[in-house]
């Protein structure tokens, strides 16, 4: 049998080739390892868990051979660990920190001292978990937060437990903060164990080791097979699992429909002190928790594993809604609410008040982080896509550890001073203090339509690179697809998703706002890009032609204006519609009557709409760009030749014939209009609407007043 089909519990996902060719490279076999158990969200999360390893390296100043240690750095994270993200420290020298150690009081005063431990340095940070890794001997060390070894860890009687699986070849150490003082307890557990296979941490995870890379990885799957496999063998108690099902799931039509109706009055709500972002999931696991009887019981208890409670706050919200509620009148749903957010941040004020230490930084934002709703699954909230969706699997994990140790003994959670202690820890909040600033679109979500190409992909590019989540989304599939490849390899997989619609279909378009909604928790921007131009003589123009122009141009605007304010008034808290026009709104030319009648509708119809939504605080400002050909759909058909015929110039030359007819003598890109754009949304503007911005190198007929 394959050691692939002994595990059942955990992946087993060496790869001998691969290995093979790193034989020679002790840190690449380490970052190999680390990169295999962080593919495995049941053995830890993102960011959660430390790996290293020990090697003999030159000194650069002396010459000689020294003992060094290449462990992975502050805020990295196993699963995406590559060599830039290891702190590489000597050994000898953070071991003889002992010397000047003072004791657990002084536990943060040793990470200065870290500092002149570093071999390398131009290497990462040292994390505080440096020391838990240098005073045990051996060359590949493993710190893994598994769901099932915390299950025991987190149990009442943990250490009984540990012991009977593992009959004393892997030791206990009670609950303590990481830091140097921890470091020397796992050394002095090993001197009085010697033999052991690991040690597991109370409330925490679990330490393990082995001599090379290999013996490491699985050493740890081993371990951590274990402690499943003991915790499955308690299935009888499955069926009343979180003690039975209190209220039943509703369809996944059902769930869905519910998250969309809800998830921007929850977005609302939670962004009375920052914007955020959301993410939703109705797994399997969060069902089963959120519908339980004793959700009511555990749920307030919070986590165990600081790495949980740090993404997921004290304990999540609990909304007192019935699953099928009638969520259509967002008015009286919000009124029904606000109590319950106002409880919660009362509870959490409470919780900082009693539990804060006279250096302890200021309360941070006091809303939830975690909200649950029975029946139908669970929202996230957080500063951007990425935070919210690992603060969703982080509580995963959490209820998985809920669920094992409440199989097997009875869960427990950190004391609330811990707790405490480890969210308001100076050193976490030092490392909160050095974060970049927010960039000015940080917490937004727009939804750019037609945006696959041309005009549109540029704002989608300007929006992304300044902090925004964005939907991609246009008619034409092929398009949408290589757009979108392309802009997850830019910016990365959280901060957009890509929708297919066309703005001429209501469903489309409400398919389109469901996965907004769905995926980021509601929208702030609507770009109107959608578009396209027919130029043709007033006798060739058809019936057709013109109920096209008019479907797309008008109609379509209406229509994703009309879907995207309904979740802004949902929120509460206002919002950006721009819509991309044309010149040609204000200037006549021959053969466009078609095109130049419906951009004047759209003009007019932004005129009106920003008339209508300023109390809601929902500004509505107009682009008016000319020429812009590069990547255009516009200028790839019939376009370009009617209006080459117009103006007697050759296609080719109708760049430089519309920079030469402007009085700045400018060519049109696209991200000239993204500019103006994010002009608009950016924050300097938030007075503004009901304005028009050319961007067409300056066309005096086209001048607004």
């Amino acid at each position: 049998m394959s050691l692939t089909a002994t595990f059942k519990h955990v992946s087993y996902l060496w790869d001998e080739a691969k290995a093979a060719a790193l034989a020679e490279d002790e840190v690449g076999l380490l970052i190999y390892r680390s990169n295999l158990l962080g593919a495995d969200l049941r053995l830890t999360n993102y960011g959660g868990g430390n790996t290293s390893c020990k090697t003999i390296e030159k000194d650069p100043i002396t010459g000689k051979e020294t003992e060094v240690m290449w462990v992975k750095g502050s805020g990295g994270d196993i699963g995406t660990l590559t060599k830039s993200g290891l702190a590489v420290v000597y050994v000898d020298r953070l071991r003889s920190l002992k010397n000047v150690y003072r004791g657990i009081k002084y536990e943060d005063e040793m990470v200065e001292l870290f500092n002149h431990c570093i071999f390398d340095l131009s290497s990462k940070a040292p994390s505080i978990d440096t020391p838990l890794h240098v005073f045990l001997p051996f060359k590949h060390i493993d710190h893994l937060h598994p769901d099932a070894a915390i299950a025991i860890a987190a149990s009442k009687d943990g250490k009984r437990i540990t012991q009977e699986i593992f009959k004393g070849s892997i030791a206990w150490v009670e609950w303590q903060r990481p830091g140097f003082d921890l470091g020397l307890k796992l050394r002095e557990i090993l001197d009085t164990n010697p033999g052991i296979r690991g040690i597991m941490l109370g409330s925490h995870g679990l330490f393990t080791w082995g001599d090379t890379a290999y013996e490491c990885y699985l050493n740890s799957l081993e371990i951590i097979e274990q402690c499943a496999q003991y915790i499955e063998s308690f299935s009888y108690k499955q069926s009343a699992v979180f003690g039975g099902a209190r209220v039943q799931s509703l369809s996944k039509e059902g769930r869905i429909s519910q998250a969309v109706a809800l998830a921007p009055i929850l977005r609302g709500l939670c962004s009375s002190h920052t914007k955020m972002i959301g993410h939703f999931t109705d797994d399997n696991p969060v069902l089963e928790f959120v519908n339980s009887n004793d959700i009511y019981k555990l749920a307030p208890m919070g986590t165990s594993c600081p790495d949980h409670f740090l993404r997921t706050k004290i304990s999540p919200l609990i909304l007192q809604l019935n699953p099928g509620e009638d969520l259509s009148d967002a008015k009286s749903i919000k009124e029904k609410l606000v109590p319950q957010f106002e409880s919660y941040r009362k509870m959490y004020g409470e919780y900082y008040n009693k539990w804060k230490r006279d250096n302890s930084p200021a309360m941070r934002d006091p809303n939830p982080v975690i909200i649950l709703y029975p029946g139908v699954g669970l929202f996230a909230f957080a500063k951007d896509k990425s935070t919210a969706r690992i603060a969703t699997e982080f509580y995963i994990n959490a209820i998985n550890v809920m669920r094992g140790a409440e199989a097997i003994s009875e869960y427990t959670s950190l004391h609330r001073q811990e707790a405490f202690d480890i969210e308001y820890w100076l050193l976490e909040e030092a490392k909160l203090q050095r974060l970049p600033k927010p960039k000015p679109l940080s917490g937004k979500i727009a939804l750019i339509t037609g945006s696959a190409g041309g005009i549109g992909k540029a704002i989608a590019k300007k929006f992304l690179q300044e902090g925004a989540c964005v939907v991609i989304n246009d008619n034409d599939t092929e398009r949408l697809r290589k757009a979108f490849m392309q802009i997850q390899k830019t910016y990365g997989s959280d901060s957009s998703i890509s929708v297919e619609m066309d703005v001429t279909k209501p469903e489309r378009i409400f398919h389109a706002f469901q996965n907004t909604v769905l995926a980021f928790g509601g929208v702030d921007m609507v770009v109107n890009c959608a578009g396209l131009s027919i130029s043709k003589p007033i006798e060739e123009h058809k019936a057709e032609d013109w109920d096209l122009l008019y479907d797309v141009l008008v109609k379509g605007q209406f229509l994703v204006t009309q879907c995207g304010v309904e979740i802004m008034r949902k929120q509460g808290f206002g919002g950006d519609v721009l819509n991309i026009v044309s010149k040609n709104a204000l200037v006549s030319g021959p053969n466009n009557a078609g095109y130049g009648s419906a951009k004047a509708a759209q003009l007019h119809l932004s005129r009106l709409n920003a008339a209508e939504l300023g109390n809601d605080k929902i500004r509505v400002n107009v682009v008016n760009p000319d020429a812009v050909i590069i990547d255009s759909k516009i200028w790839e058909g019939e376009w370009a030749e009617g209006r080459s015929k117009a103006y007697g110039v050759p296609v080719s030359d109708l760049p430089a014939f519309y920079a030469k007819r402007t009085l700045l003598n400018e060519i049109i890109q696209p991200e000239d209009v993204a500019n103006a754009c994010f002009a608009f949304v950016s924050g300097l503007l938030n007075k503004s609407t009901g304005n028009v911005l050319n961007v067409d190198g300056g066309v005096g007929n086209a001048f607004v007043r």
